[in-house]
């Protein structure tokens, strides 16, 4: 099992070209199966969710051409098969082949979802949002079993809390609806937005994606597709707290600023610097980090996704900062591995007491998910001496080359293969 060995001490500089967003590449692989027409996706990243989520449209049929960012998935051969645990058991992600099987074939067996390990994360909704759409949906034996004998109906949706995922099952699922389908209370997220001039490429009637109020016209006359991802908010995220916490300044290649308000305001209310060029966003730091309060929100809101990464960057500000997880109740797992490092770090229930400043040593710690597993990384950049991040295989999950990207950068990363 790989591993990384970082050397802390070093001060970041240079440019860092961010990929295409592992979430919205997610749901688009799976909204490829509701056309039998060729669909094109651009500027995907090279993860190891993307491979899988691959693999579960091959299983189902589609043929899928691919090259280092971009892959043609033709379901137009694809079936309606289980999928099974096995296949899901290593990303909730996959749960969103569920809609288009059943918008497509009427019917579906997916199996309840894995991924990583911060939270219950129910599938309640998406089940709702099915059954208000008209379809017969049941819990069996561990697998979701959807029909919809007399196919799918347009009608209106409100989502209890805007979710991200039962947003887009809803979606899905109303491009093949009869009528119109109005959605409340939607994930207003760059990604859902995304999905949305995804599919109306693929020949759907969506507005009001990234809003709160989404439309959709069924019965869509499918066509050829190509779409280009959006750029990784949480990537670019990550990075910028990769520049803050060693008092570096990177430039974010193909950032977008508009997808990341609330994480740029922290970052300057922590003491960074923002800005926009020409190819991206630079960050940069040059006085002391300040402690500052966060609490994770819906979008436009502070995300869940940087909550670890900003976290570690509170172990090295002045003072004592308070962090509130308020979407996942499980997403403080790497605060036991932050503390081996040094960070002096009180949990209660869904916050965590920050008092920043302590020393922090290299040490051996464990990667328990994908964001945890990046948390680590950062703080690492500024411990004194080695830190061996072991189980980076979530780290691969959704970051692209993380440590050549920081290697470039000057970095002392290296990467040990098992």
């Amino acid at each position: 099992m790989d591993r990384l060995r970082i050397v802390g001490g070093r001060r970041l500089e240079g440019a860092v070209t961010i990929s295409g967003a592992k979430n919205a590449a997610l749901p688009q692989i799976a909204a490829a199966l509701l056309s039998p027409y060729p669909v094109e996706l651009t500027n995907l990243p090279d993860v190891t969710d993307v491979e899988n989520m691959l693999g579960v449209v091959r299983l189902h049929g589609a043929e899928v051409t691919r090259s280092a960012h971009s892959a043609t998935i033709d379901a137009g051969a694809a079936a309606s098969r289980e999928t099974s645990y096995d296949t899901v058991r290593r990303m909730r992600a996959t749960v969103l082949v569920l809609a288009p099987l059943l918008a497509r074939f009427g019917h579906a067996r997916v199996s309840l979802p894995g991924g990583c390990a911060i939270g219950a994360r129910p599938v309640d909704m998406h089940v709702a949002a099915l059954a208000a759409l008209g379809a017969s949906i049941a819990i069996e034996n561990g697998l979701i079993v959807a029909s919809t004998p007399q196919g799918l109906t347009g009608t209106r949706i409100v989502l209890s809390s805007p979710s991200v995922g039962a947003t887009e099952t809803a979606m899905m699922a109303a491009t093949a609806a009869k009528g119109e389908t109005e959605i409340l209370n939607a994930a207003r997220e760059p990604e859902v937005a995304d999905l949305a001039a995804c599919l109306n490429a693929m020949g759907a009637r969506i507005e009001g994606a990234g809003t709160h109020r989404i439309l959709i016209g069924g019965t869509t006359s499918w066509r050829p597709a190509r779409h280009d991802i959006i750029p990784d908010r949480i990537e670019a995220g990550t990075y910028a707290v990769a520049a803050a916490i060693t008092g570096g300044q990177l430039e974010l290649t193909n950032a977008r600023l508009e997808h990341m308000a609330s994480v740029v305001q922290v970052l300057e209310a922590a003491g960074a610097s923002v800005w926009p060029g020409d190819r991206g966003l630079i960050v940069s730091r040059g006085g002391q980090l300040k402690a500052i309060d966060i609490t994770t929100e819906p979008y436009p809101g502070f995300p869940t996704d940087l909550q670890a990464q900003f976290m570690a960057l509170m172990c090295r500000a002045d003072g004592a900062s308070l962090v509130r997880e308020t979407i996942f109740e499980n997403r403080f797992m790497h605060v036991p591995e932050l503390m081996r490092l040094g960070a002096n770090i009180k949990l209660q229930g869904t916050m965590a007491l920050v008092r920043g400043g302590a020393p922090m040593k290299g040490a051996q710690v464990m990667a328990t998910d994908l964001r945890a597993s990046v948390s680590l990384v950062l703080a690492a950049l500024v411990c004194e001496g080695e830190t061996t991040i072991n189980r980076v295989y979530h780290l691969d999950r959704g970051y692209e080359q993380l440590d050549r990207k920081l290697r470039l950068c000057g970095a002392d990363i290296e990467r040990v293969r098992a």
